[in-house]
């Protein structure tokens, strides 16, 4: 596991710099993807911050929903990581939108555990802009799934469990 206590300093993921890495949300060798960076938060978080182009545009000048919806999921997940030492695989994810997220605006993704009822993992995060202001929440619940000796998820062609 990680250590989420350094304030400021980068968090790197189990993964990083593997050349088959190419998670759209986080993996800096993904020409198209996001590229999303963490770093420690306040109450045992993670944040990640974003300001993104026109490529990811819903409505002139709005960030698509769906992609917002990524960046929370892809920072709750990405905590469960780090905080549990384990992979998880997404079971459900719920989307509250609250303001608009514009294009090429600065805006932090914060994202908490919040339990583990019934082997899940629960996790709650908030999009704000620079003034706090709040624009979307999330919560998510994560279950782990076995995992490889590099840390990435073992899957079988069918479905099964592969252990």
């Amino acid at each position: 596991m990680t250590d989420l206590a350094a304030p400021g300093a980068e968090l790197t993921l189990p993964w990083a710099g593997r050349a088959d890495s190419h998670c759209f949300g986080c993996a800096p060798a993904n020409p198209v993807g996001l590229g999303l960076r963490f770093r420690p938060g306040s109450d045992s978080g993670i944040v990640t911050d974003l300001c993104l182009d026109r490529r990811f545009e819903s409505y002139p000048g709005v960030l698509h929903g769906g992609i917002v919806a990524l960046v929370c999921d892809e920072t709750m997940g990405n905590l469960v990581v780090l905080r549990h030492g384990t992979v998880a695989v997404t079971t459900s994810l719920r989307m509250r939108y609250v303001g608009v997220v514009a294009i090429g605006g600065r805006y932090s993704c914060h994202a908490w555990i919040t339990g583990a009822p019934d082997g899940t993992i629960a996790g709650r995060a908030e999009v704000r802009d620079v003034h706090g202001e709040l624009m979307a929440t999330a919560t998510a619940g994560y279950r782990p799934v076995p995992a490889d000796d590099a840390g990435l998820p073992r899957t079988s062609p069918r479905g099964e469990d592969p252990t």
